[in-house]
């Protein structure tokens, strides 16, 4: 069953039953511009046959990763094992100074580069991907007793999903622009934080505020205007709701619990909004006209 093989901030396999729920029951290609851990893609993956889906991340190096997965698991996996086989060796007190090695290093090979993601991925503090202004992997070490640096069930499960797909990185705007009516995209930026402390956005080099809220609400109103079904996740804020409100889209609130938070009762259920079009007309009308080709 493939699963995603990076632990992400904000990811989105407990919310994967929900969306998969209100996908439509036809459509012709899948997008997803803001890919992530994948958690959407590989459930829905699992759930029927998707046809050249086309995945974006703006994150270049999360990119090349998906792709050395993708074209060369088993090459991907031997690097894997040696960082596995050098840091798992170590007594836990000598681990971090493996992982702040491999942390500084700049590796050119695509393969490398990505088995040093995947490393870091693993053993960093809580999972997080986050770098500085200038691009640098940043997270300091993990206290974890044993983690699974080569999951080899889990890359090889990952590649045969992801063998037709198409792996873009460019602006979430244009990764929009790619659909056609009939298409199904799901969207899952960065949220709208609920708290001063509760923003995770900085998984490249830019922040994702409020302008790039506003163009995300514009380029869903294009999806839209053109027959595109689509859904949309965030944060339950009033900022979000007004944005999305009166222009004939649907709000539904489901509850979720916390992915990361260092304290466990932080990981309390909190809202997220479910925001959709495959209600508005136009949409409707394209799903109604493909489905009755299917």
């Amino acid at each position: 069953m493939a699963q995603p093989f990076l632990k992400w901030a904000g990811g989105k396999a407990k919310l994967a039953p929900a969306v998969l729920e209100r996908a439509p029951r036809w459509f012709r290609r899948y997008h997803e511009p803001f890919l992530g851990g994948g958690a959407i893609f590989f459930a829905l993956a699992e759930a029927r046959p998707l046809v050249a889906p086309r995945l974006n991340d703006a994150n270049a190096d999360l990119i090349a990763c998906y792709r050395a997965v993708r074209d060369e698991p088993e090459a991907l996996l031997e690097r894997l094992e040696a960082l596995a086989g050098e840091y798992l060796s170590r007594p836990r007190e000598e681990r971090a100074a493996v992982y702040y090695r491999i942390r500084a290093a700049a590796p050119t090979d695509p393969l490398d580069r990505a088995a040093r993601l995947i490393f870091l991925n693993r053993t960093c503090y809580n999972g997080l991907f986050r770098v500085n202004s200038k691009g640098e992997f940043n997270v300091p070490h993990g206290r974890y007793r044993n983690p699974r640096i080569a999951d080899r069930d889990r890359i090889l499960a990952a590649s045969s999903a992801l063998r037709d797909a198409d792996l873009v990185c460019e602006d979430f705007e244009a990764a929009c622009d790619a659909a056609e009516p009939g298409d199904f995209v799901y969207l899952d930026p960065p949220y709208v934080p609920l708290s001063a402390t509760a923003s995770f956005t900085a998984y490249t080099a830019g922040d994702f505020g409020p302008a790039d809220q506003q163009r995300l609400r514009d380029a869903f109103d294009r999806l839209t205007e053109r027959g595109v079904a689509a859904l949309l996740s965030n944060s339950k804020h009033e900022a979000v709701e007004r944005l999305y409100e009166g222009r004939g889209y649907t709000f539904e609130t489901v509850p979720m619990s916390r992915a990361i938070n260092s304290v466990p009762r932080g990981r309390a259920p909190v809202p997220e909004l479910l925001i959709g079009n495959l209600e508005h007309p136009r949409v409707r009308e394209a799903l109604d006209t493909l489905a009755q080709h299917a």
